[in-house]
């Protein structure tokens, strides 16, 4: 397992490549308590390991230095996040450059004068909107049939690209300027609300106002006029801020780390959570079969005669941005992407997820089955890629609501509750 220092200062973007990697991989990464960025990173002892006095930098425990944060991402992350084969292995390469030569300049640009540690220039600013409004068009046209950048997971291409974007969606992108960009807002809060990535970057919230370059901020920053001592008094709170941060990380990410790394060895950790909650009565392979052999309504009797509310439980799941929703096609391909993510739960659960209404005027949701009494995606984190973009909502069996709406999904008929009729559905099973 790789294992390392991570030089780099608290909230440092390019560094959170690395880090959200690492959370992935298991990879246990230690930024050093002591670091000061001016300071660490100009001491002989650093240059003499990185000559460029930059950061992130990264010692691994056997003498491997890596700087450039791509590159240190890369080191320390899984073959699944790195690209499944020679094509993908490019693909995910190929956006990581892209995010730094396409977004990262005019990111720096428009947004470090706002947060006053660069110099405004109104001409460069504007030049930089433009260049921001062009690269997200890109990234738009890009997702709009795909859930992520490369392939049906989540990879290094999508976090590295995401945390290039993260000072942007911070400071400048308001509703009315990311508005037109739909696909990636929604690709975006997909991949922030990763566990592993939150872990990380922790919550996030979406600019309301776009921020604009303070003169007096950056004339503290640069130590100008009455605030010269600023730089001085910056460092050593950082630097008083910094301490404890380390000691927070050790008590809980480390016996954490412990347990993931003696886990790797051992196949539990990949097996389906709910084969250890208690069978019940209810067959699910042969509610399938029926399901499949035997027409709507002998499906939905059967079902009730058969289900086991003890040991399951039904939800439904609306799907949060409708409103992004375009060609019926593409919402049809959200469905089926999300169902292939989820190909191992399937053996414990059964969904139908319907799609309501017409191009650019349609809904997503389902009714969905499974073992157990609690949110399924809960026990896995190989099942949560796509579940943060629904609103879950657990339905009483003995309800009338639910009988209804058991069967209208069952037999994909009626409307979603603003009207649009069904257009079609897909199931898991």
């Amino acid at each position: 397992m790789v294992a390392g220092k991570l030089y780099t200062y608290p909230d440092n973007f390019r560094a959170q490549k690395a880090l959200i990697a690492a959370k992935y991989s298991g990879a246990q990464l230690t930024v050093p308590a002591d670091f000061v960025f001016g300071e660490t990173n100009k001491s002989p002892e650093f240059l003499k390991k990185f000559p460029l006095g930059k950061v992130p930098a990264f010692e691994s425990s056997d003498g491997v230095i890596l700087t450039e944060s791509n590159a240190i991402a890369y080191y320390v992350a899984t073959d699944e996040l790195r690209g499944a084969d020679a094509v993908s292995k490019a693909q995910v390469v190929q956006w990581m450059s892209w995010a730094d030569n396409e977004i990262l300049p005019a990111s720096c640009t428009w947004v470090f004068p706002c947060m006053g540690i660069m110099q405004f220039n109104k001409v460069a600013t504007d030049r930089a909107k433009e260049d921001v409004k062009s690269a997200l068009t890109c990234l738009n046209d890009h997702l709009l049939t795909r859930t992520f950048l490369v392939g049906e997971r989540i990879s290094l291409a999508d976090i590295a690209t995401a945390c290039t974007l993260l000072n942007l969606y911070k400071h400048v992108l308001e509703p009315n300027f990311r508005k037109p960009f739909g696909n990636v807002n929604r690709w975006f809060t997909t991949v922030i609300n990763q566990p592993n990535v939150k872990a990380v970057i922790g919550d996030f919230a979406l600019c309301t106002k776009m921020a604009e370059f303070d003169a007096k901020k950056f004339a503290e920053f640069s130590g100008k006029g009455d605030n010269k001592k600023v730089k001085g008094e910056k460092k050593k709170e950082e630097k008083k801020k910094a301490e404890p941060k380390p000691k927070q990380e050790k008590k809980k990410p480390e016996p954490k780390e412990e347990d993931d790394e003696l886990g790797l060895a051992l196949p539990a950790k990949k097996k389906d959570p709910l084969d250890e909650l208690p069978k019940g009565s209810f067959d699910m392979e042969e509610w399938k079969r029926f399901f499949s052999n035997n027409d709507e309504e002998e499906a939905v009797k059967w079902f009730w005669e058969h289900f086991d509310t003890e040991n399951y439980s039904i939800w439904k799941g609306d799907y949060n941005y409708n409103d992004e929703l375009t060609l019926t096609f593409m919402s049809a391909n959200l469905i089926g992407g999300m169902f292939q993510r989820l190909e191992k739960m399937k053996k414990n659960a059964f969904a139908s997820a319907c799609l309501f209404g017409e191009s650019h005027n349609s809904s997503i949701s389902g009714v969905w089955i499974w073992k157990g009494q609690g949110l399924a995606f809960d026990l896995s984190e190989d099942w949560q890629i796509d579940c943060g973009s629904y609103t879950w909502r657990k339905l009483d069996p003995a309800s009338e609501e639910c009988k209804k709406l058991v069967h209208q999904y069952w037999v994909w008929e009626g409307a979603d509750d603003k009207g649009r009729a069904f257009n079609q559905g897909k199931i898991l099973k």
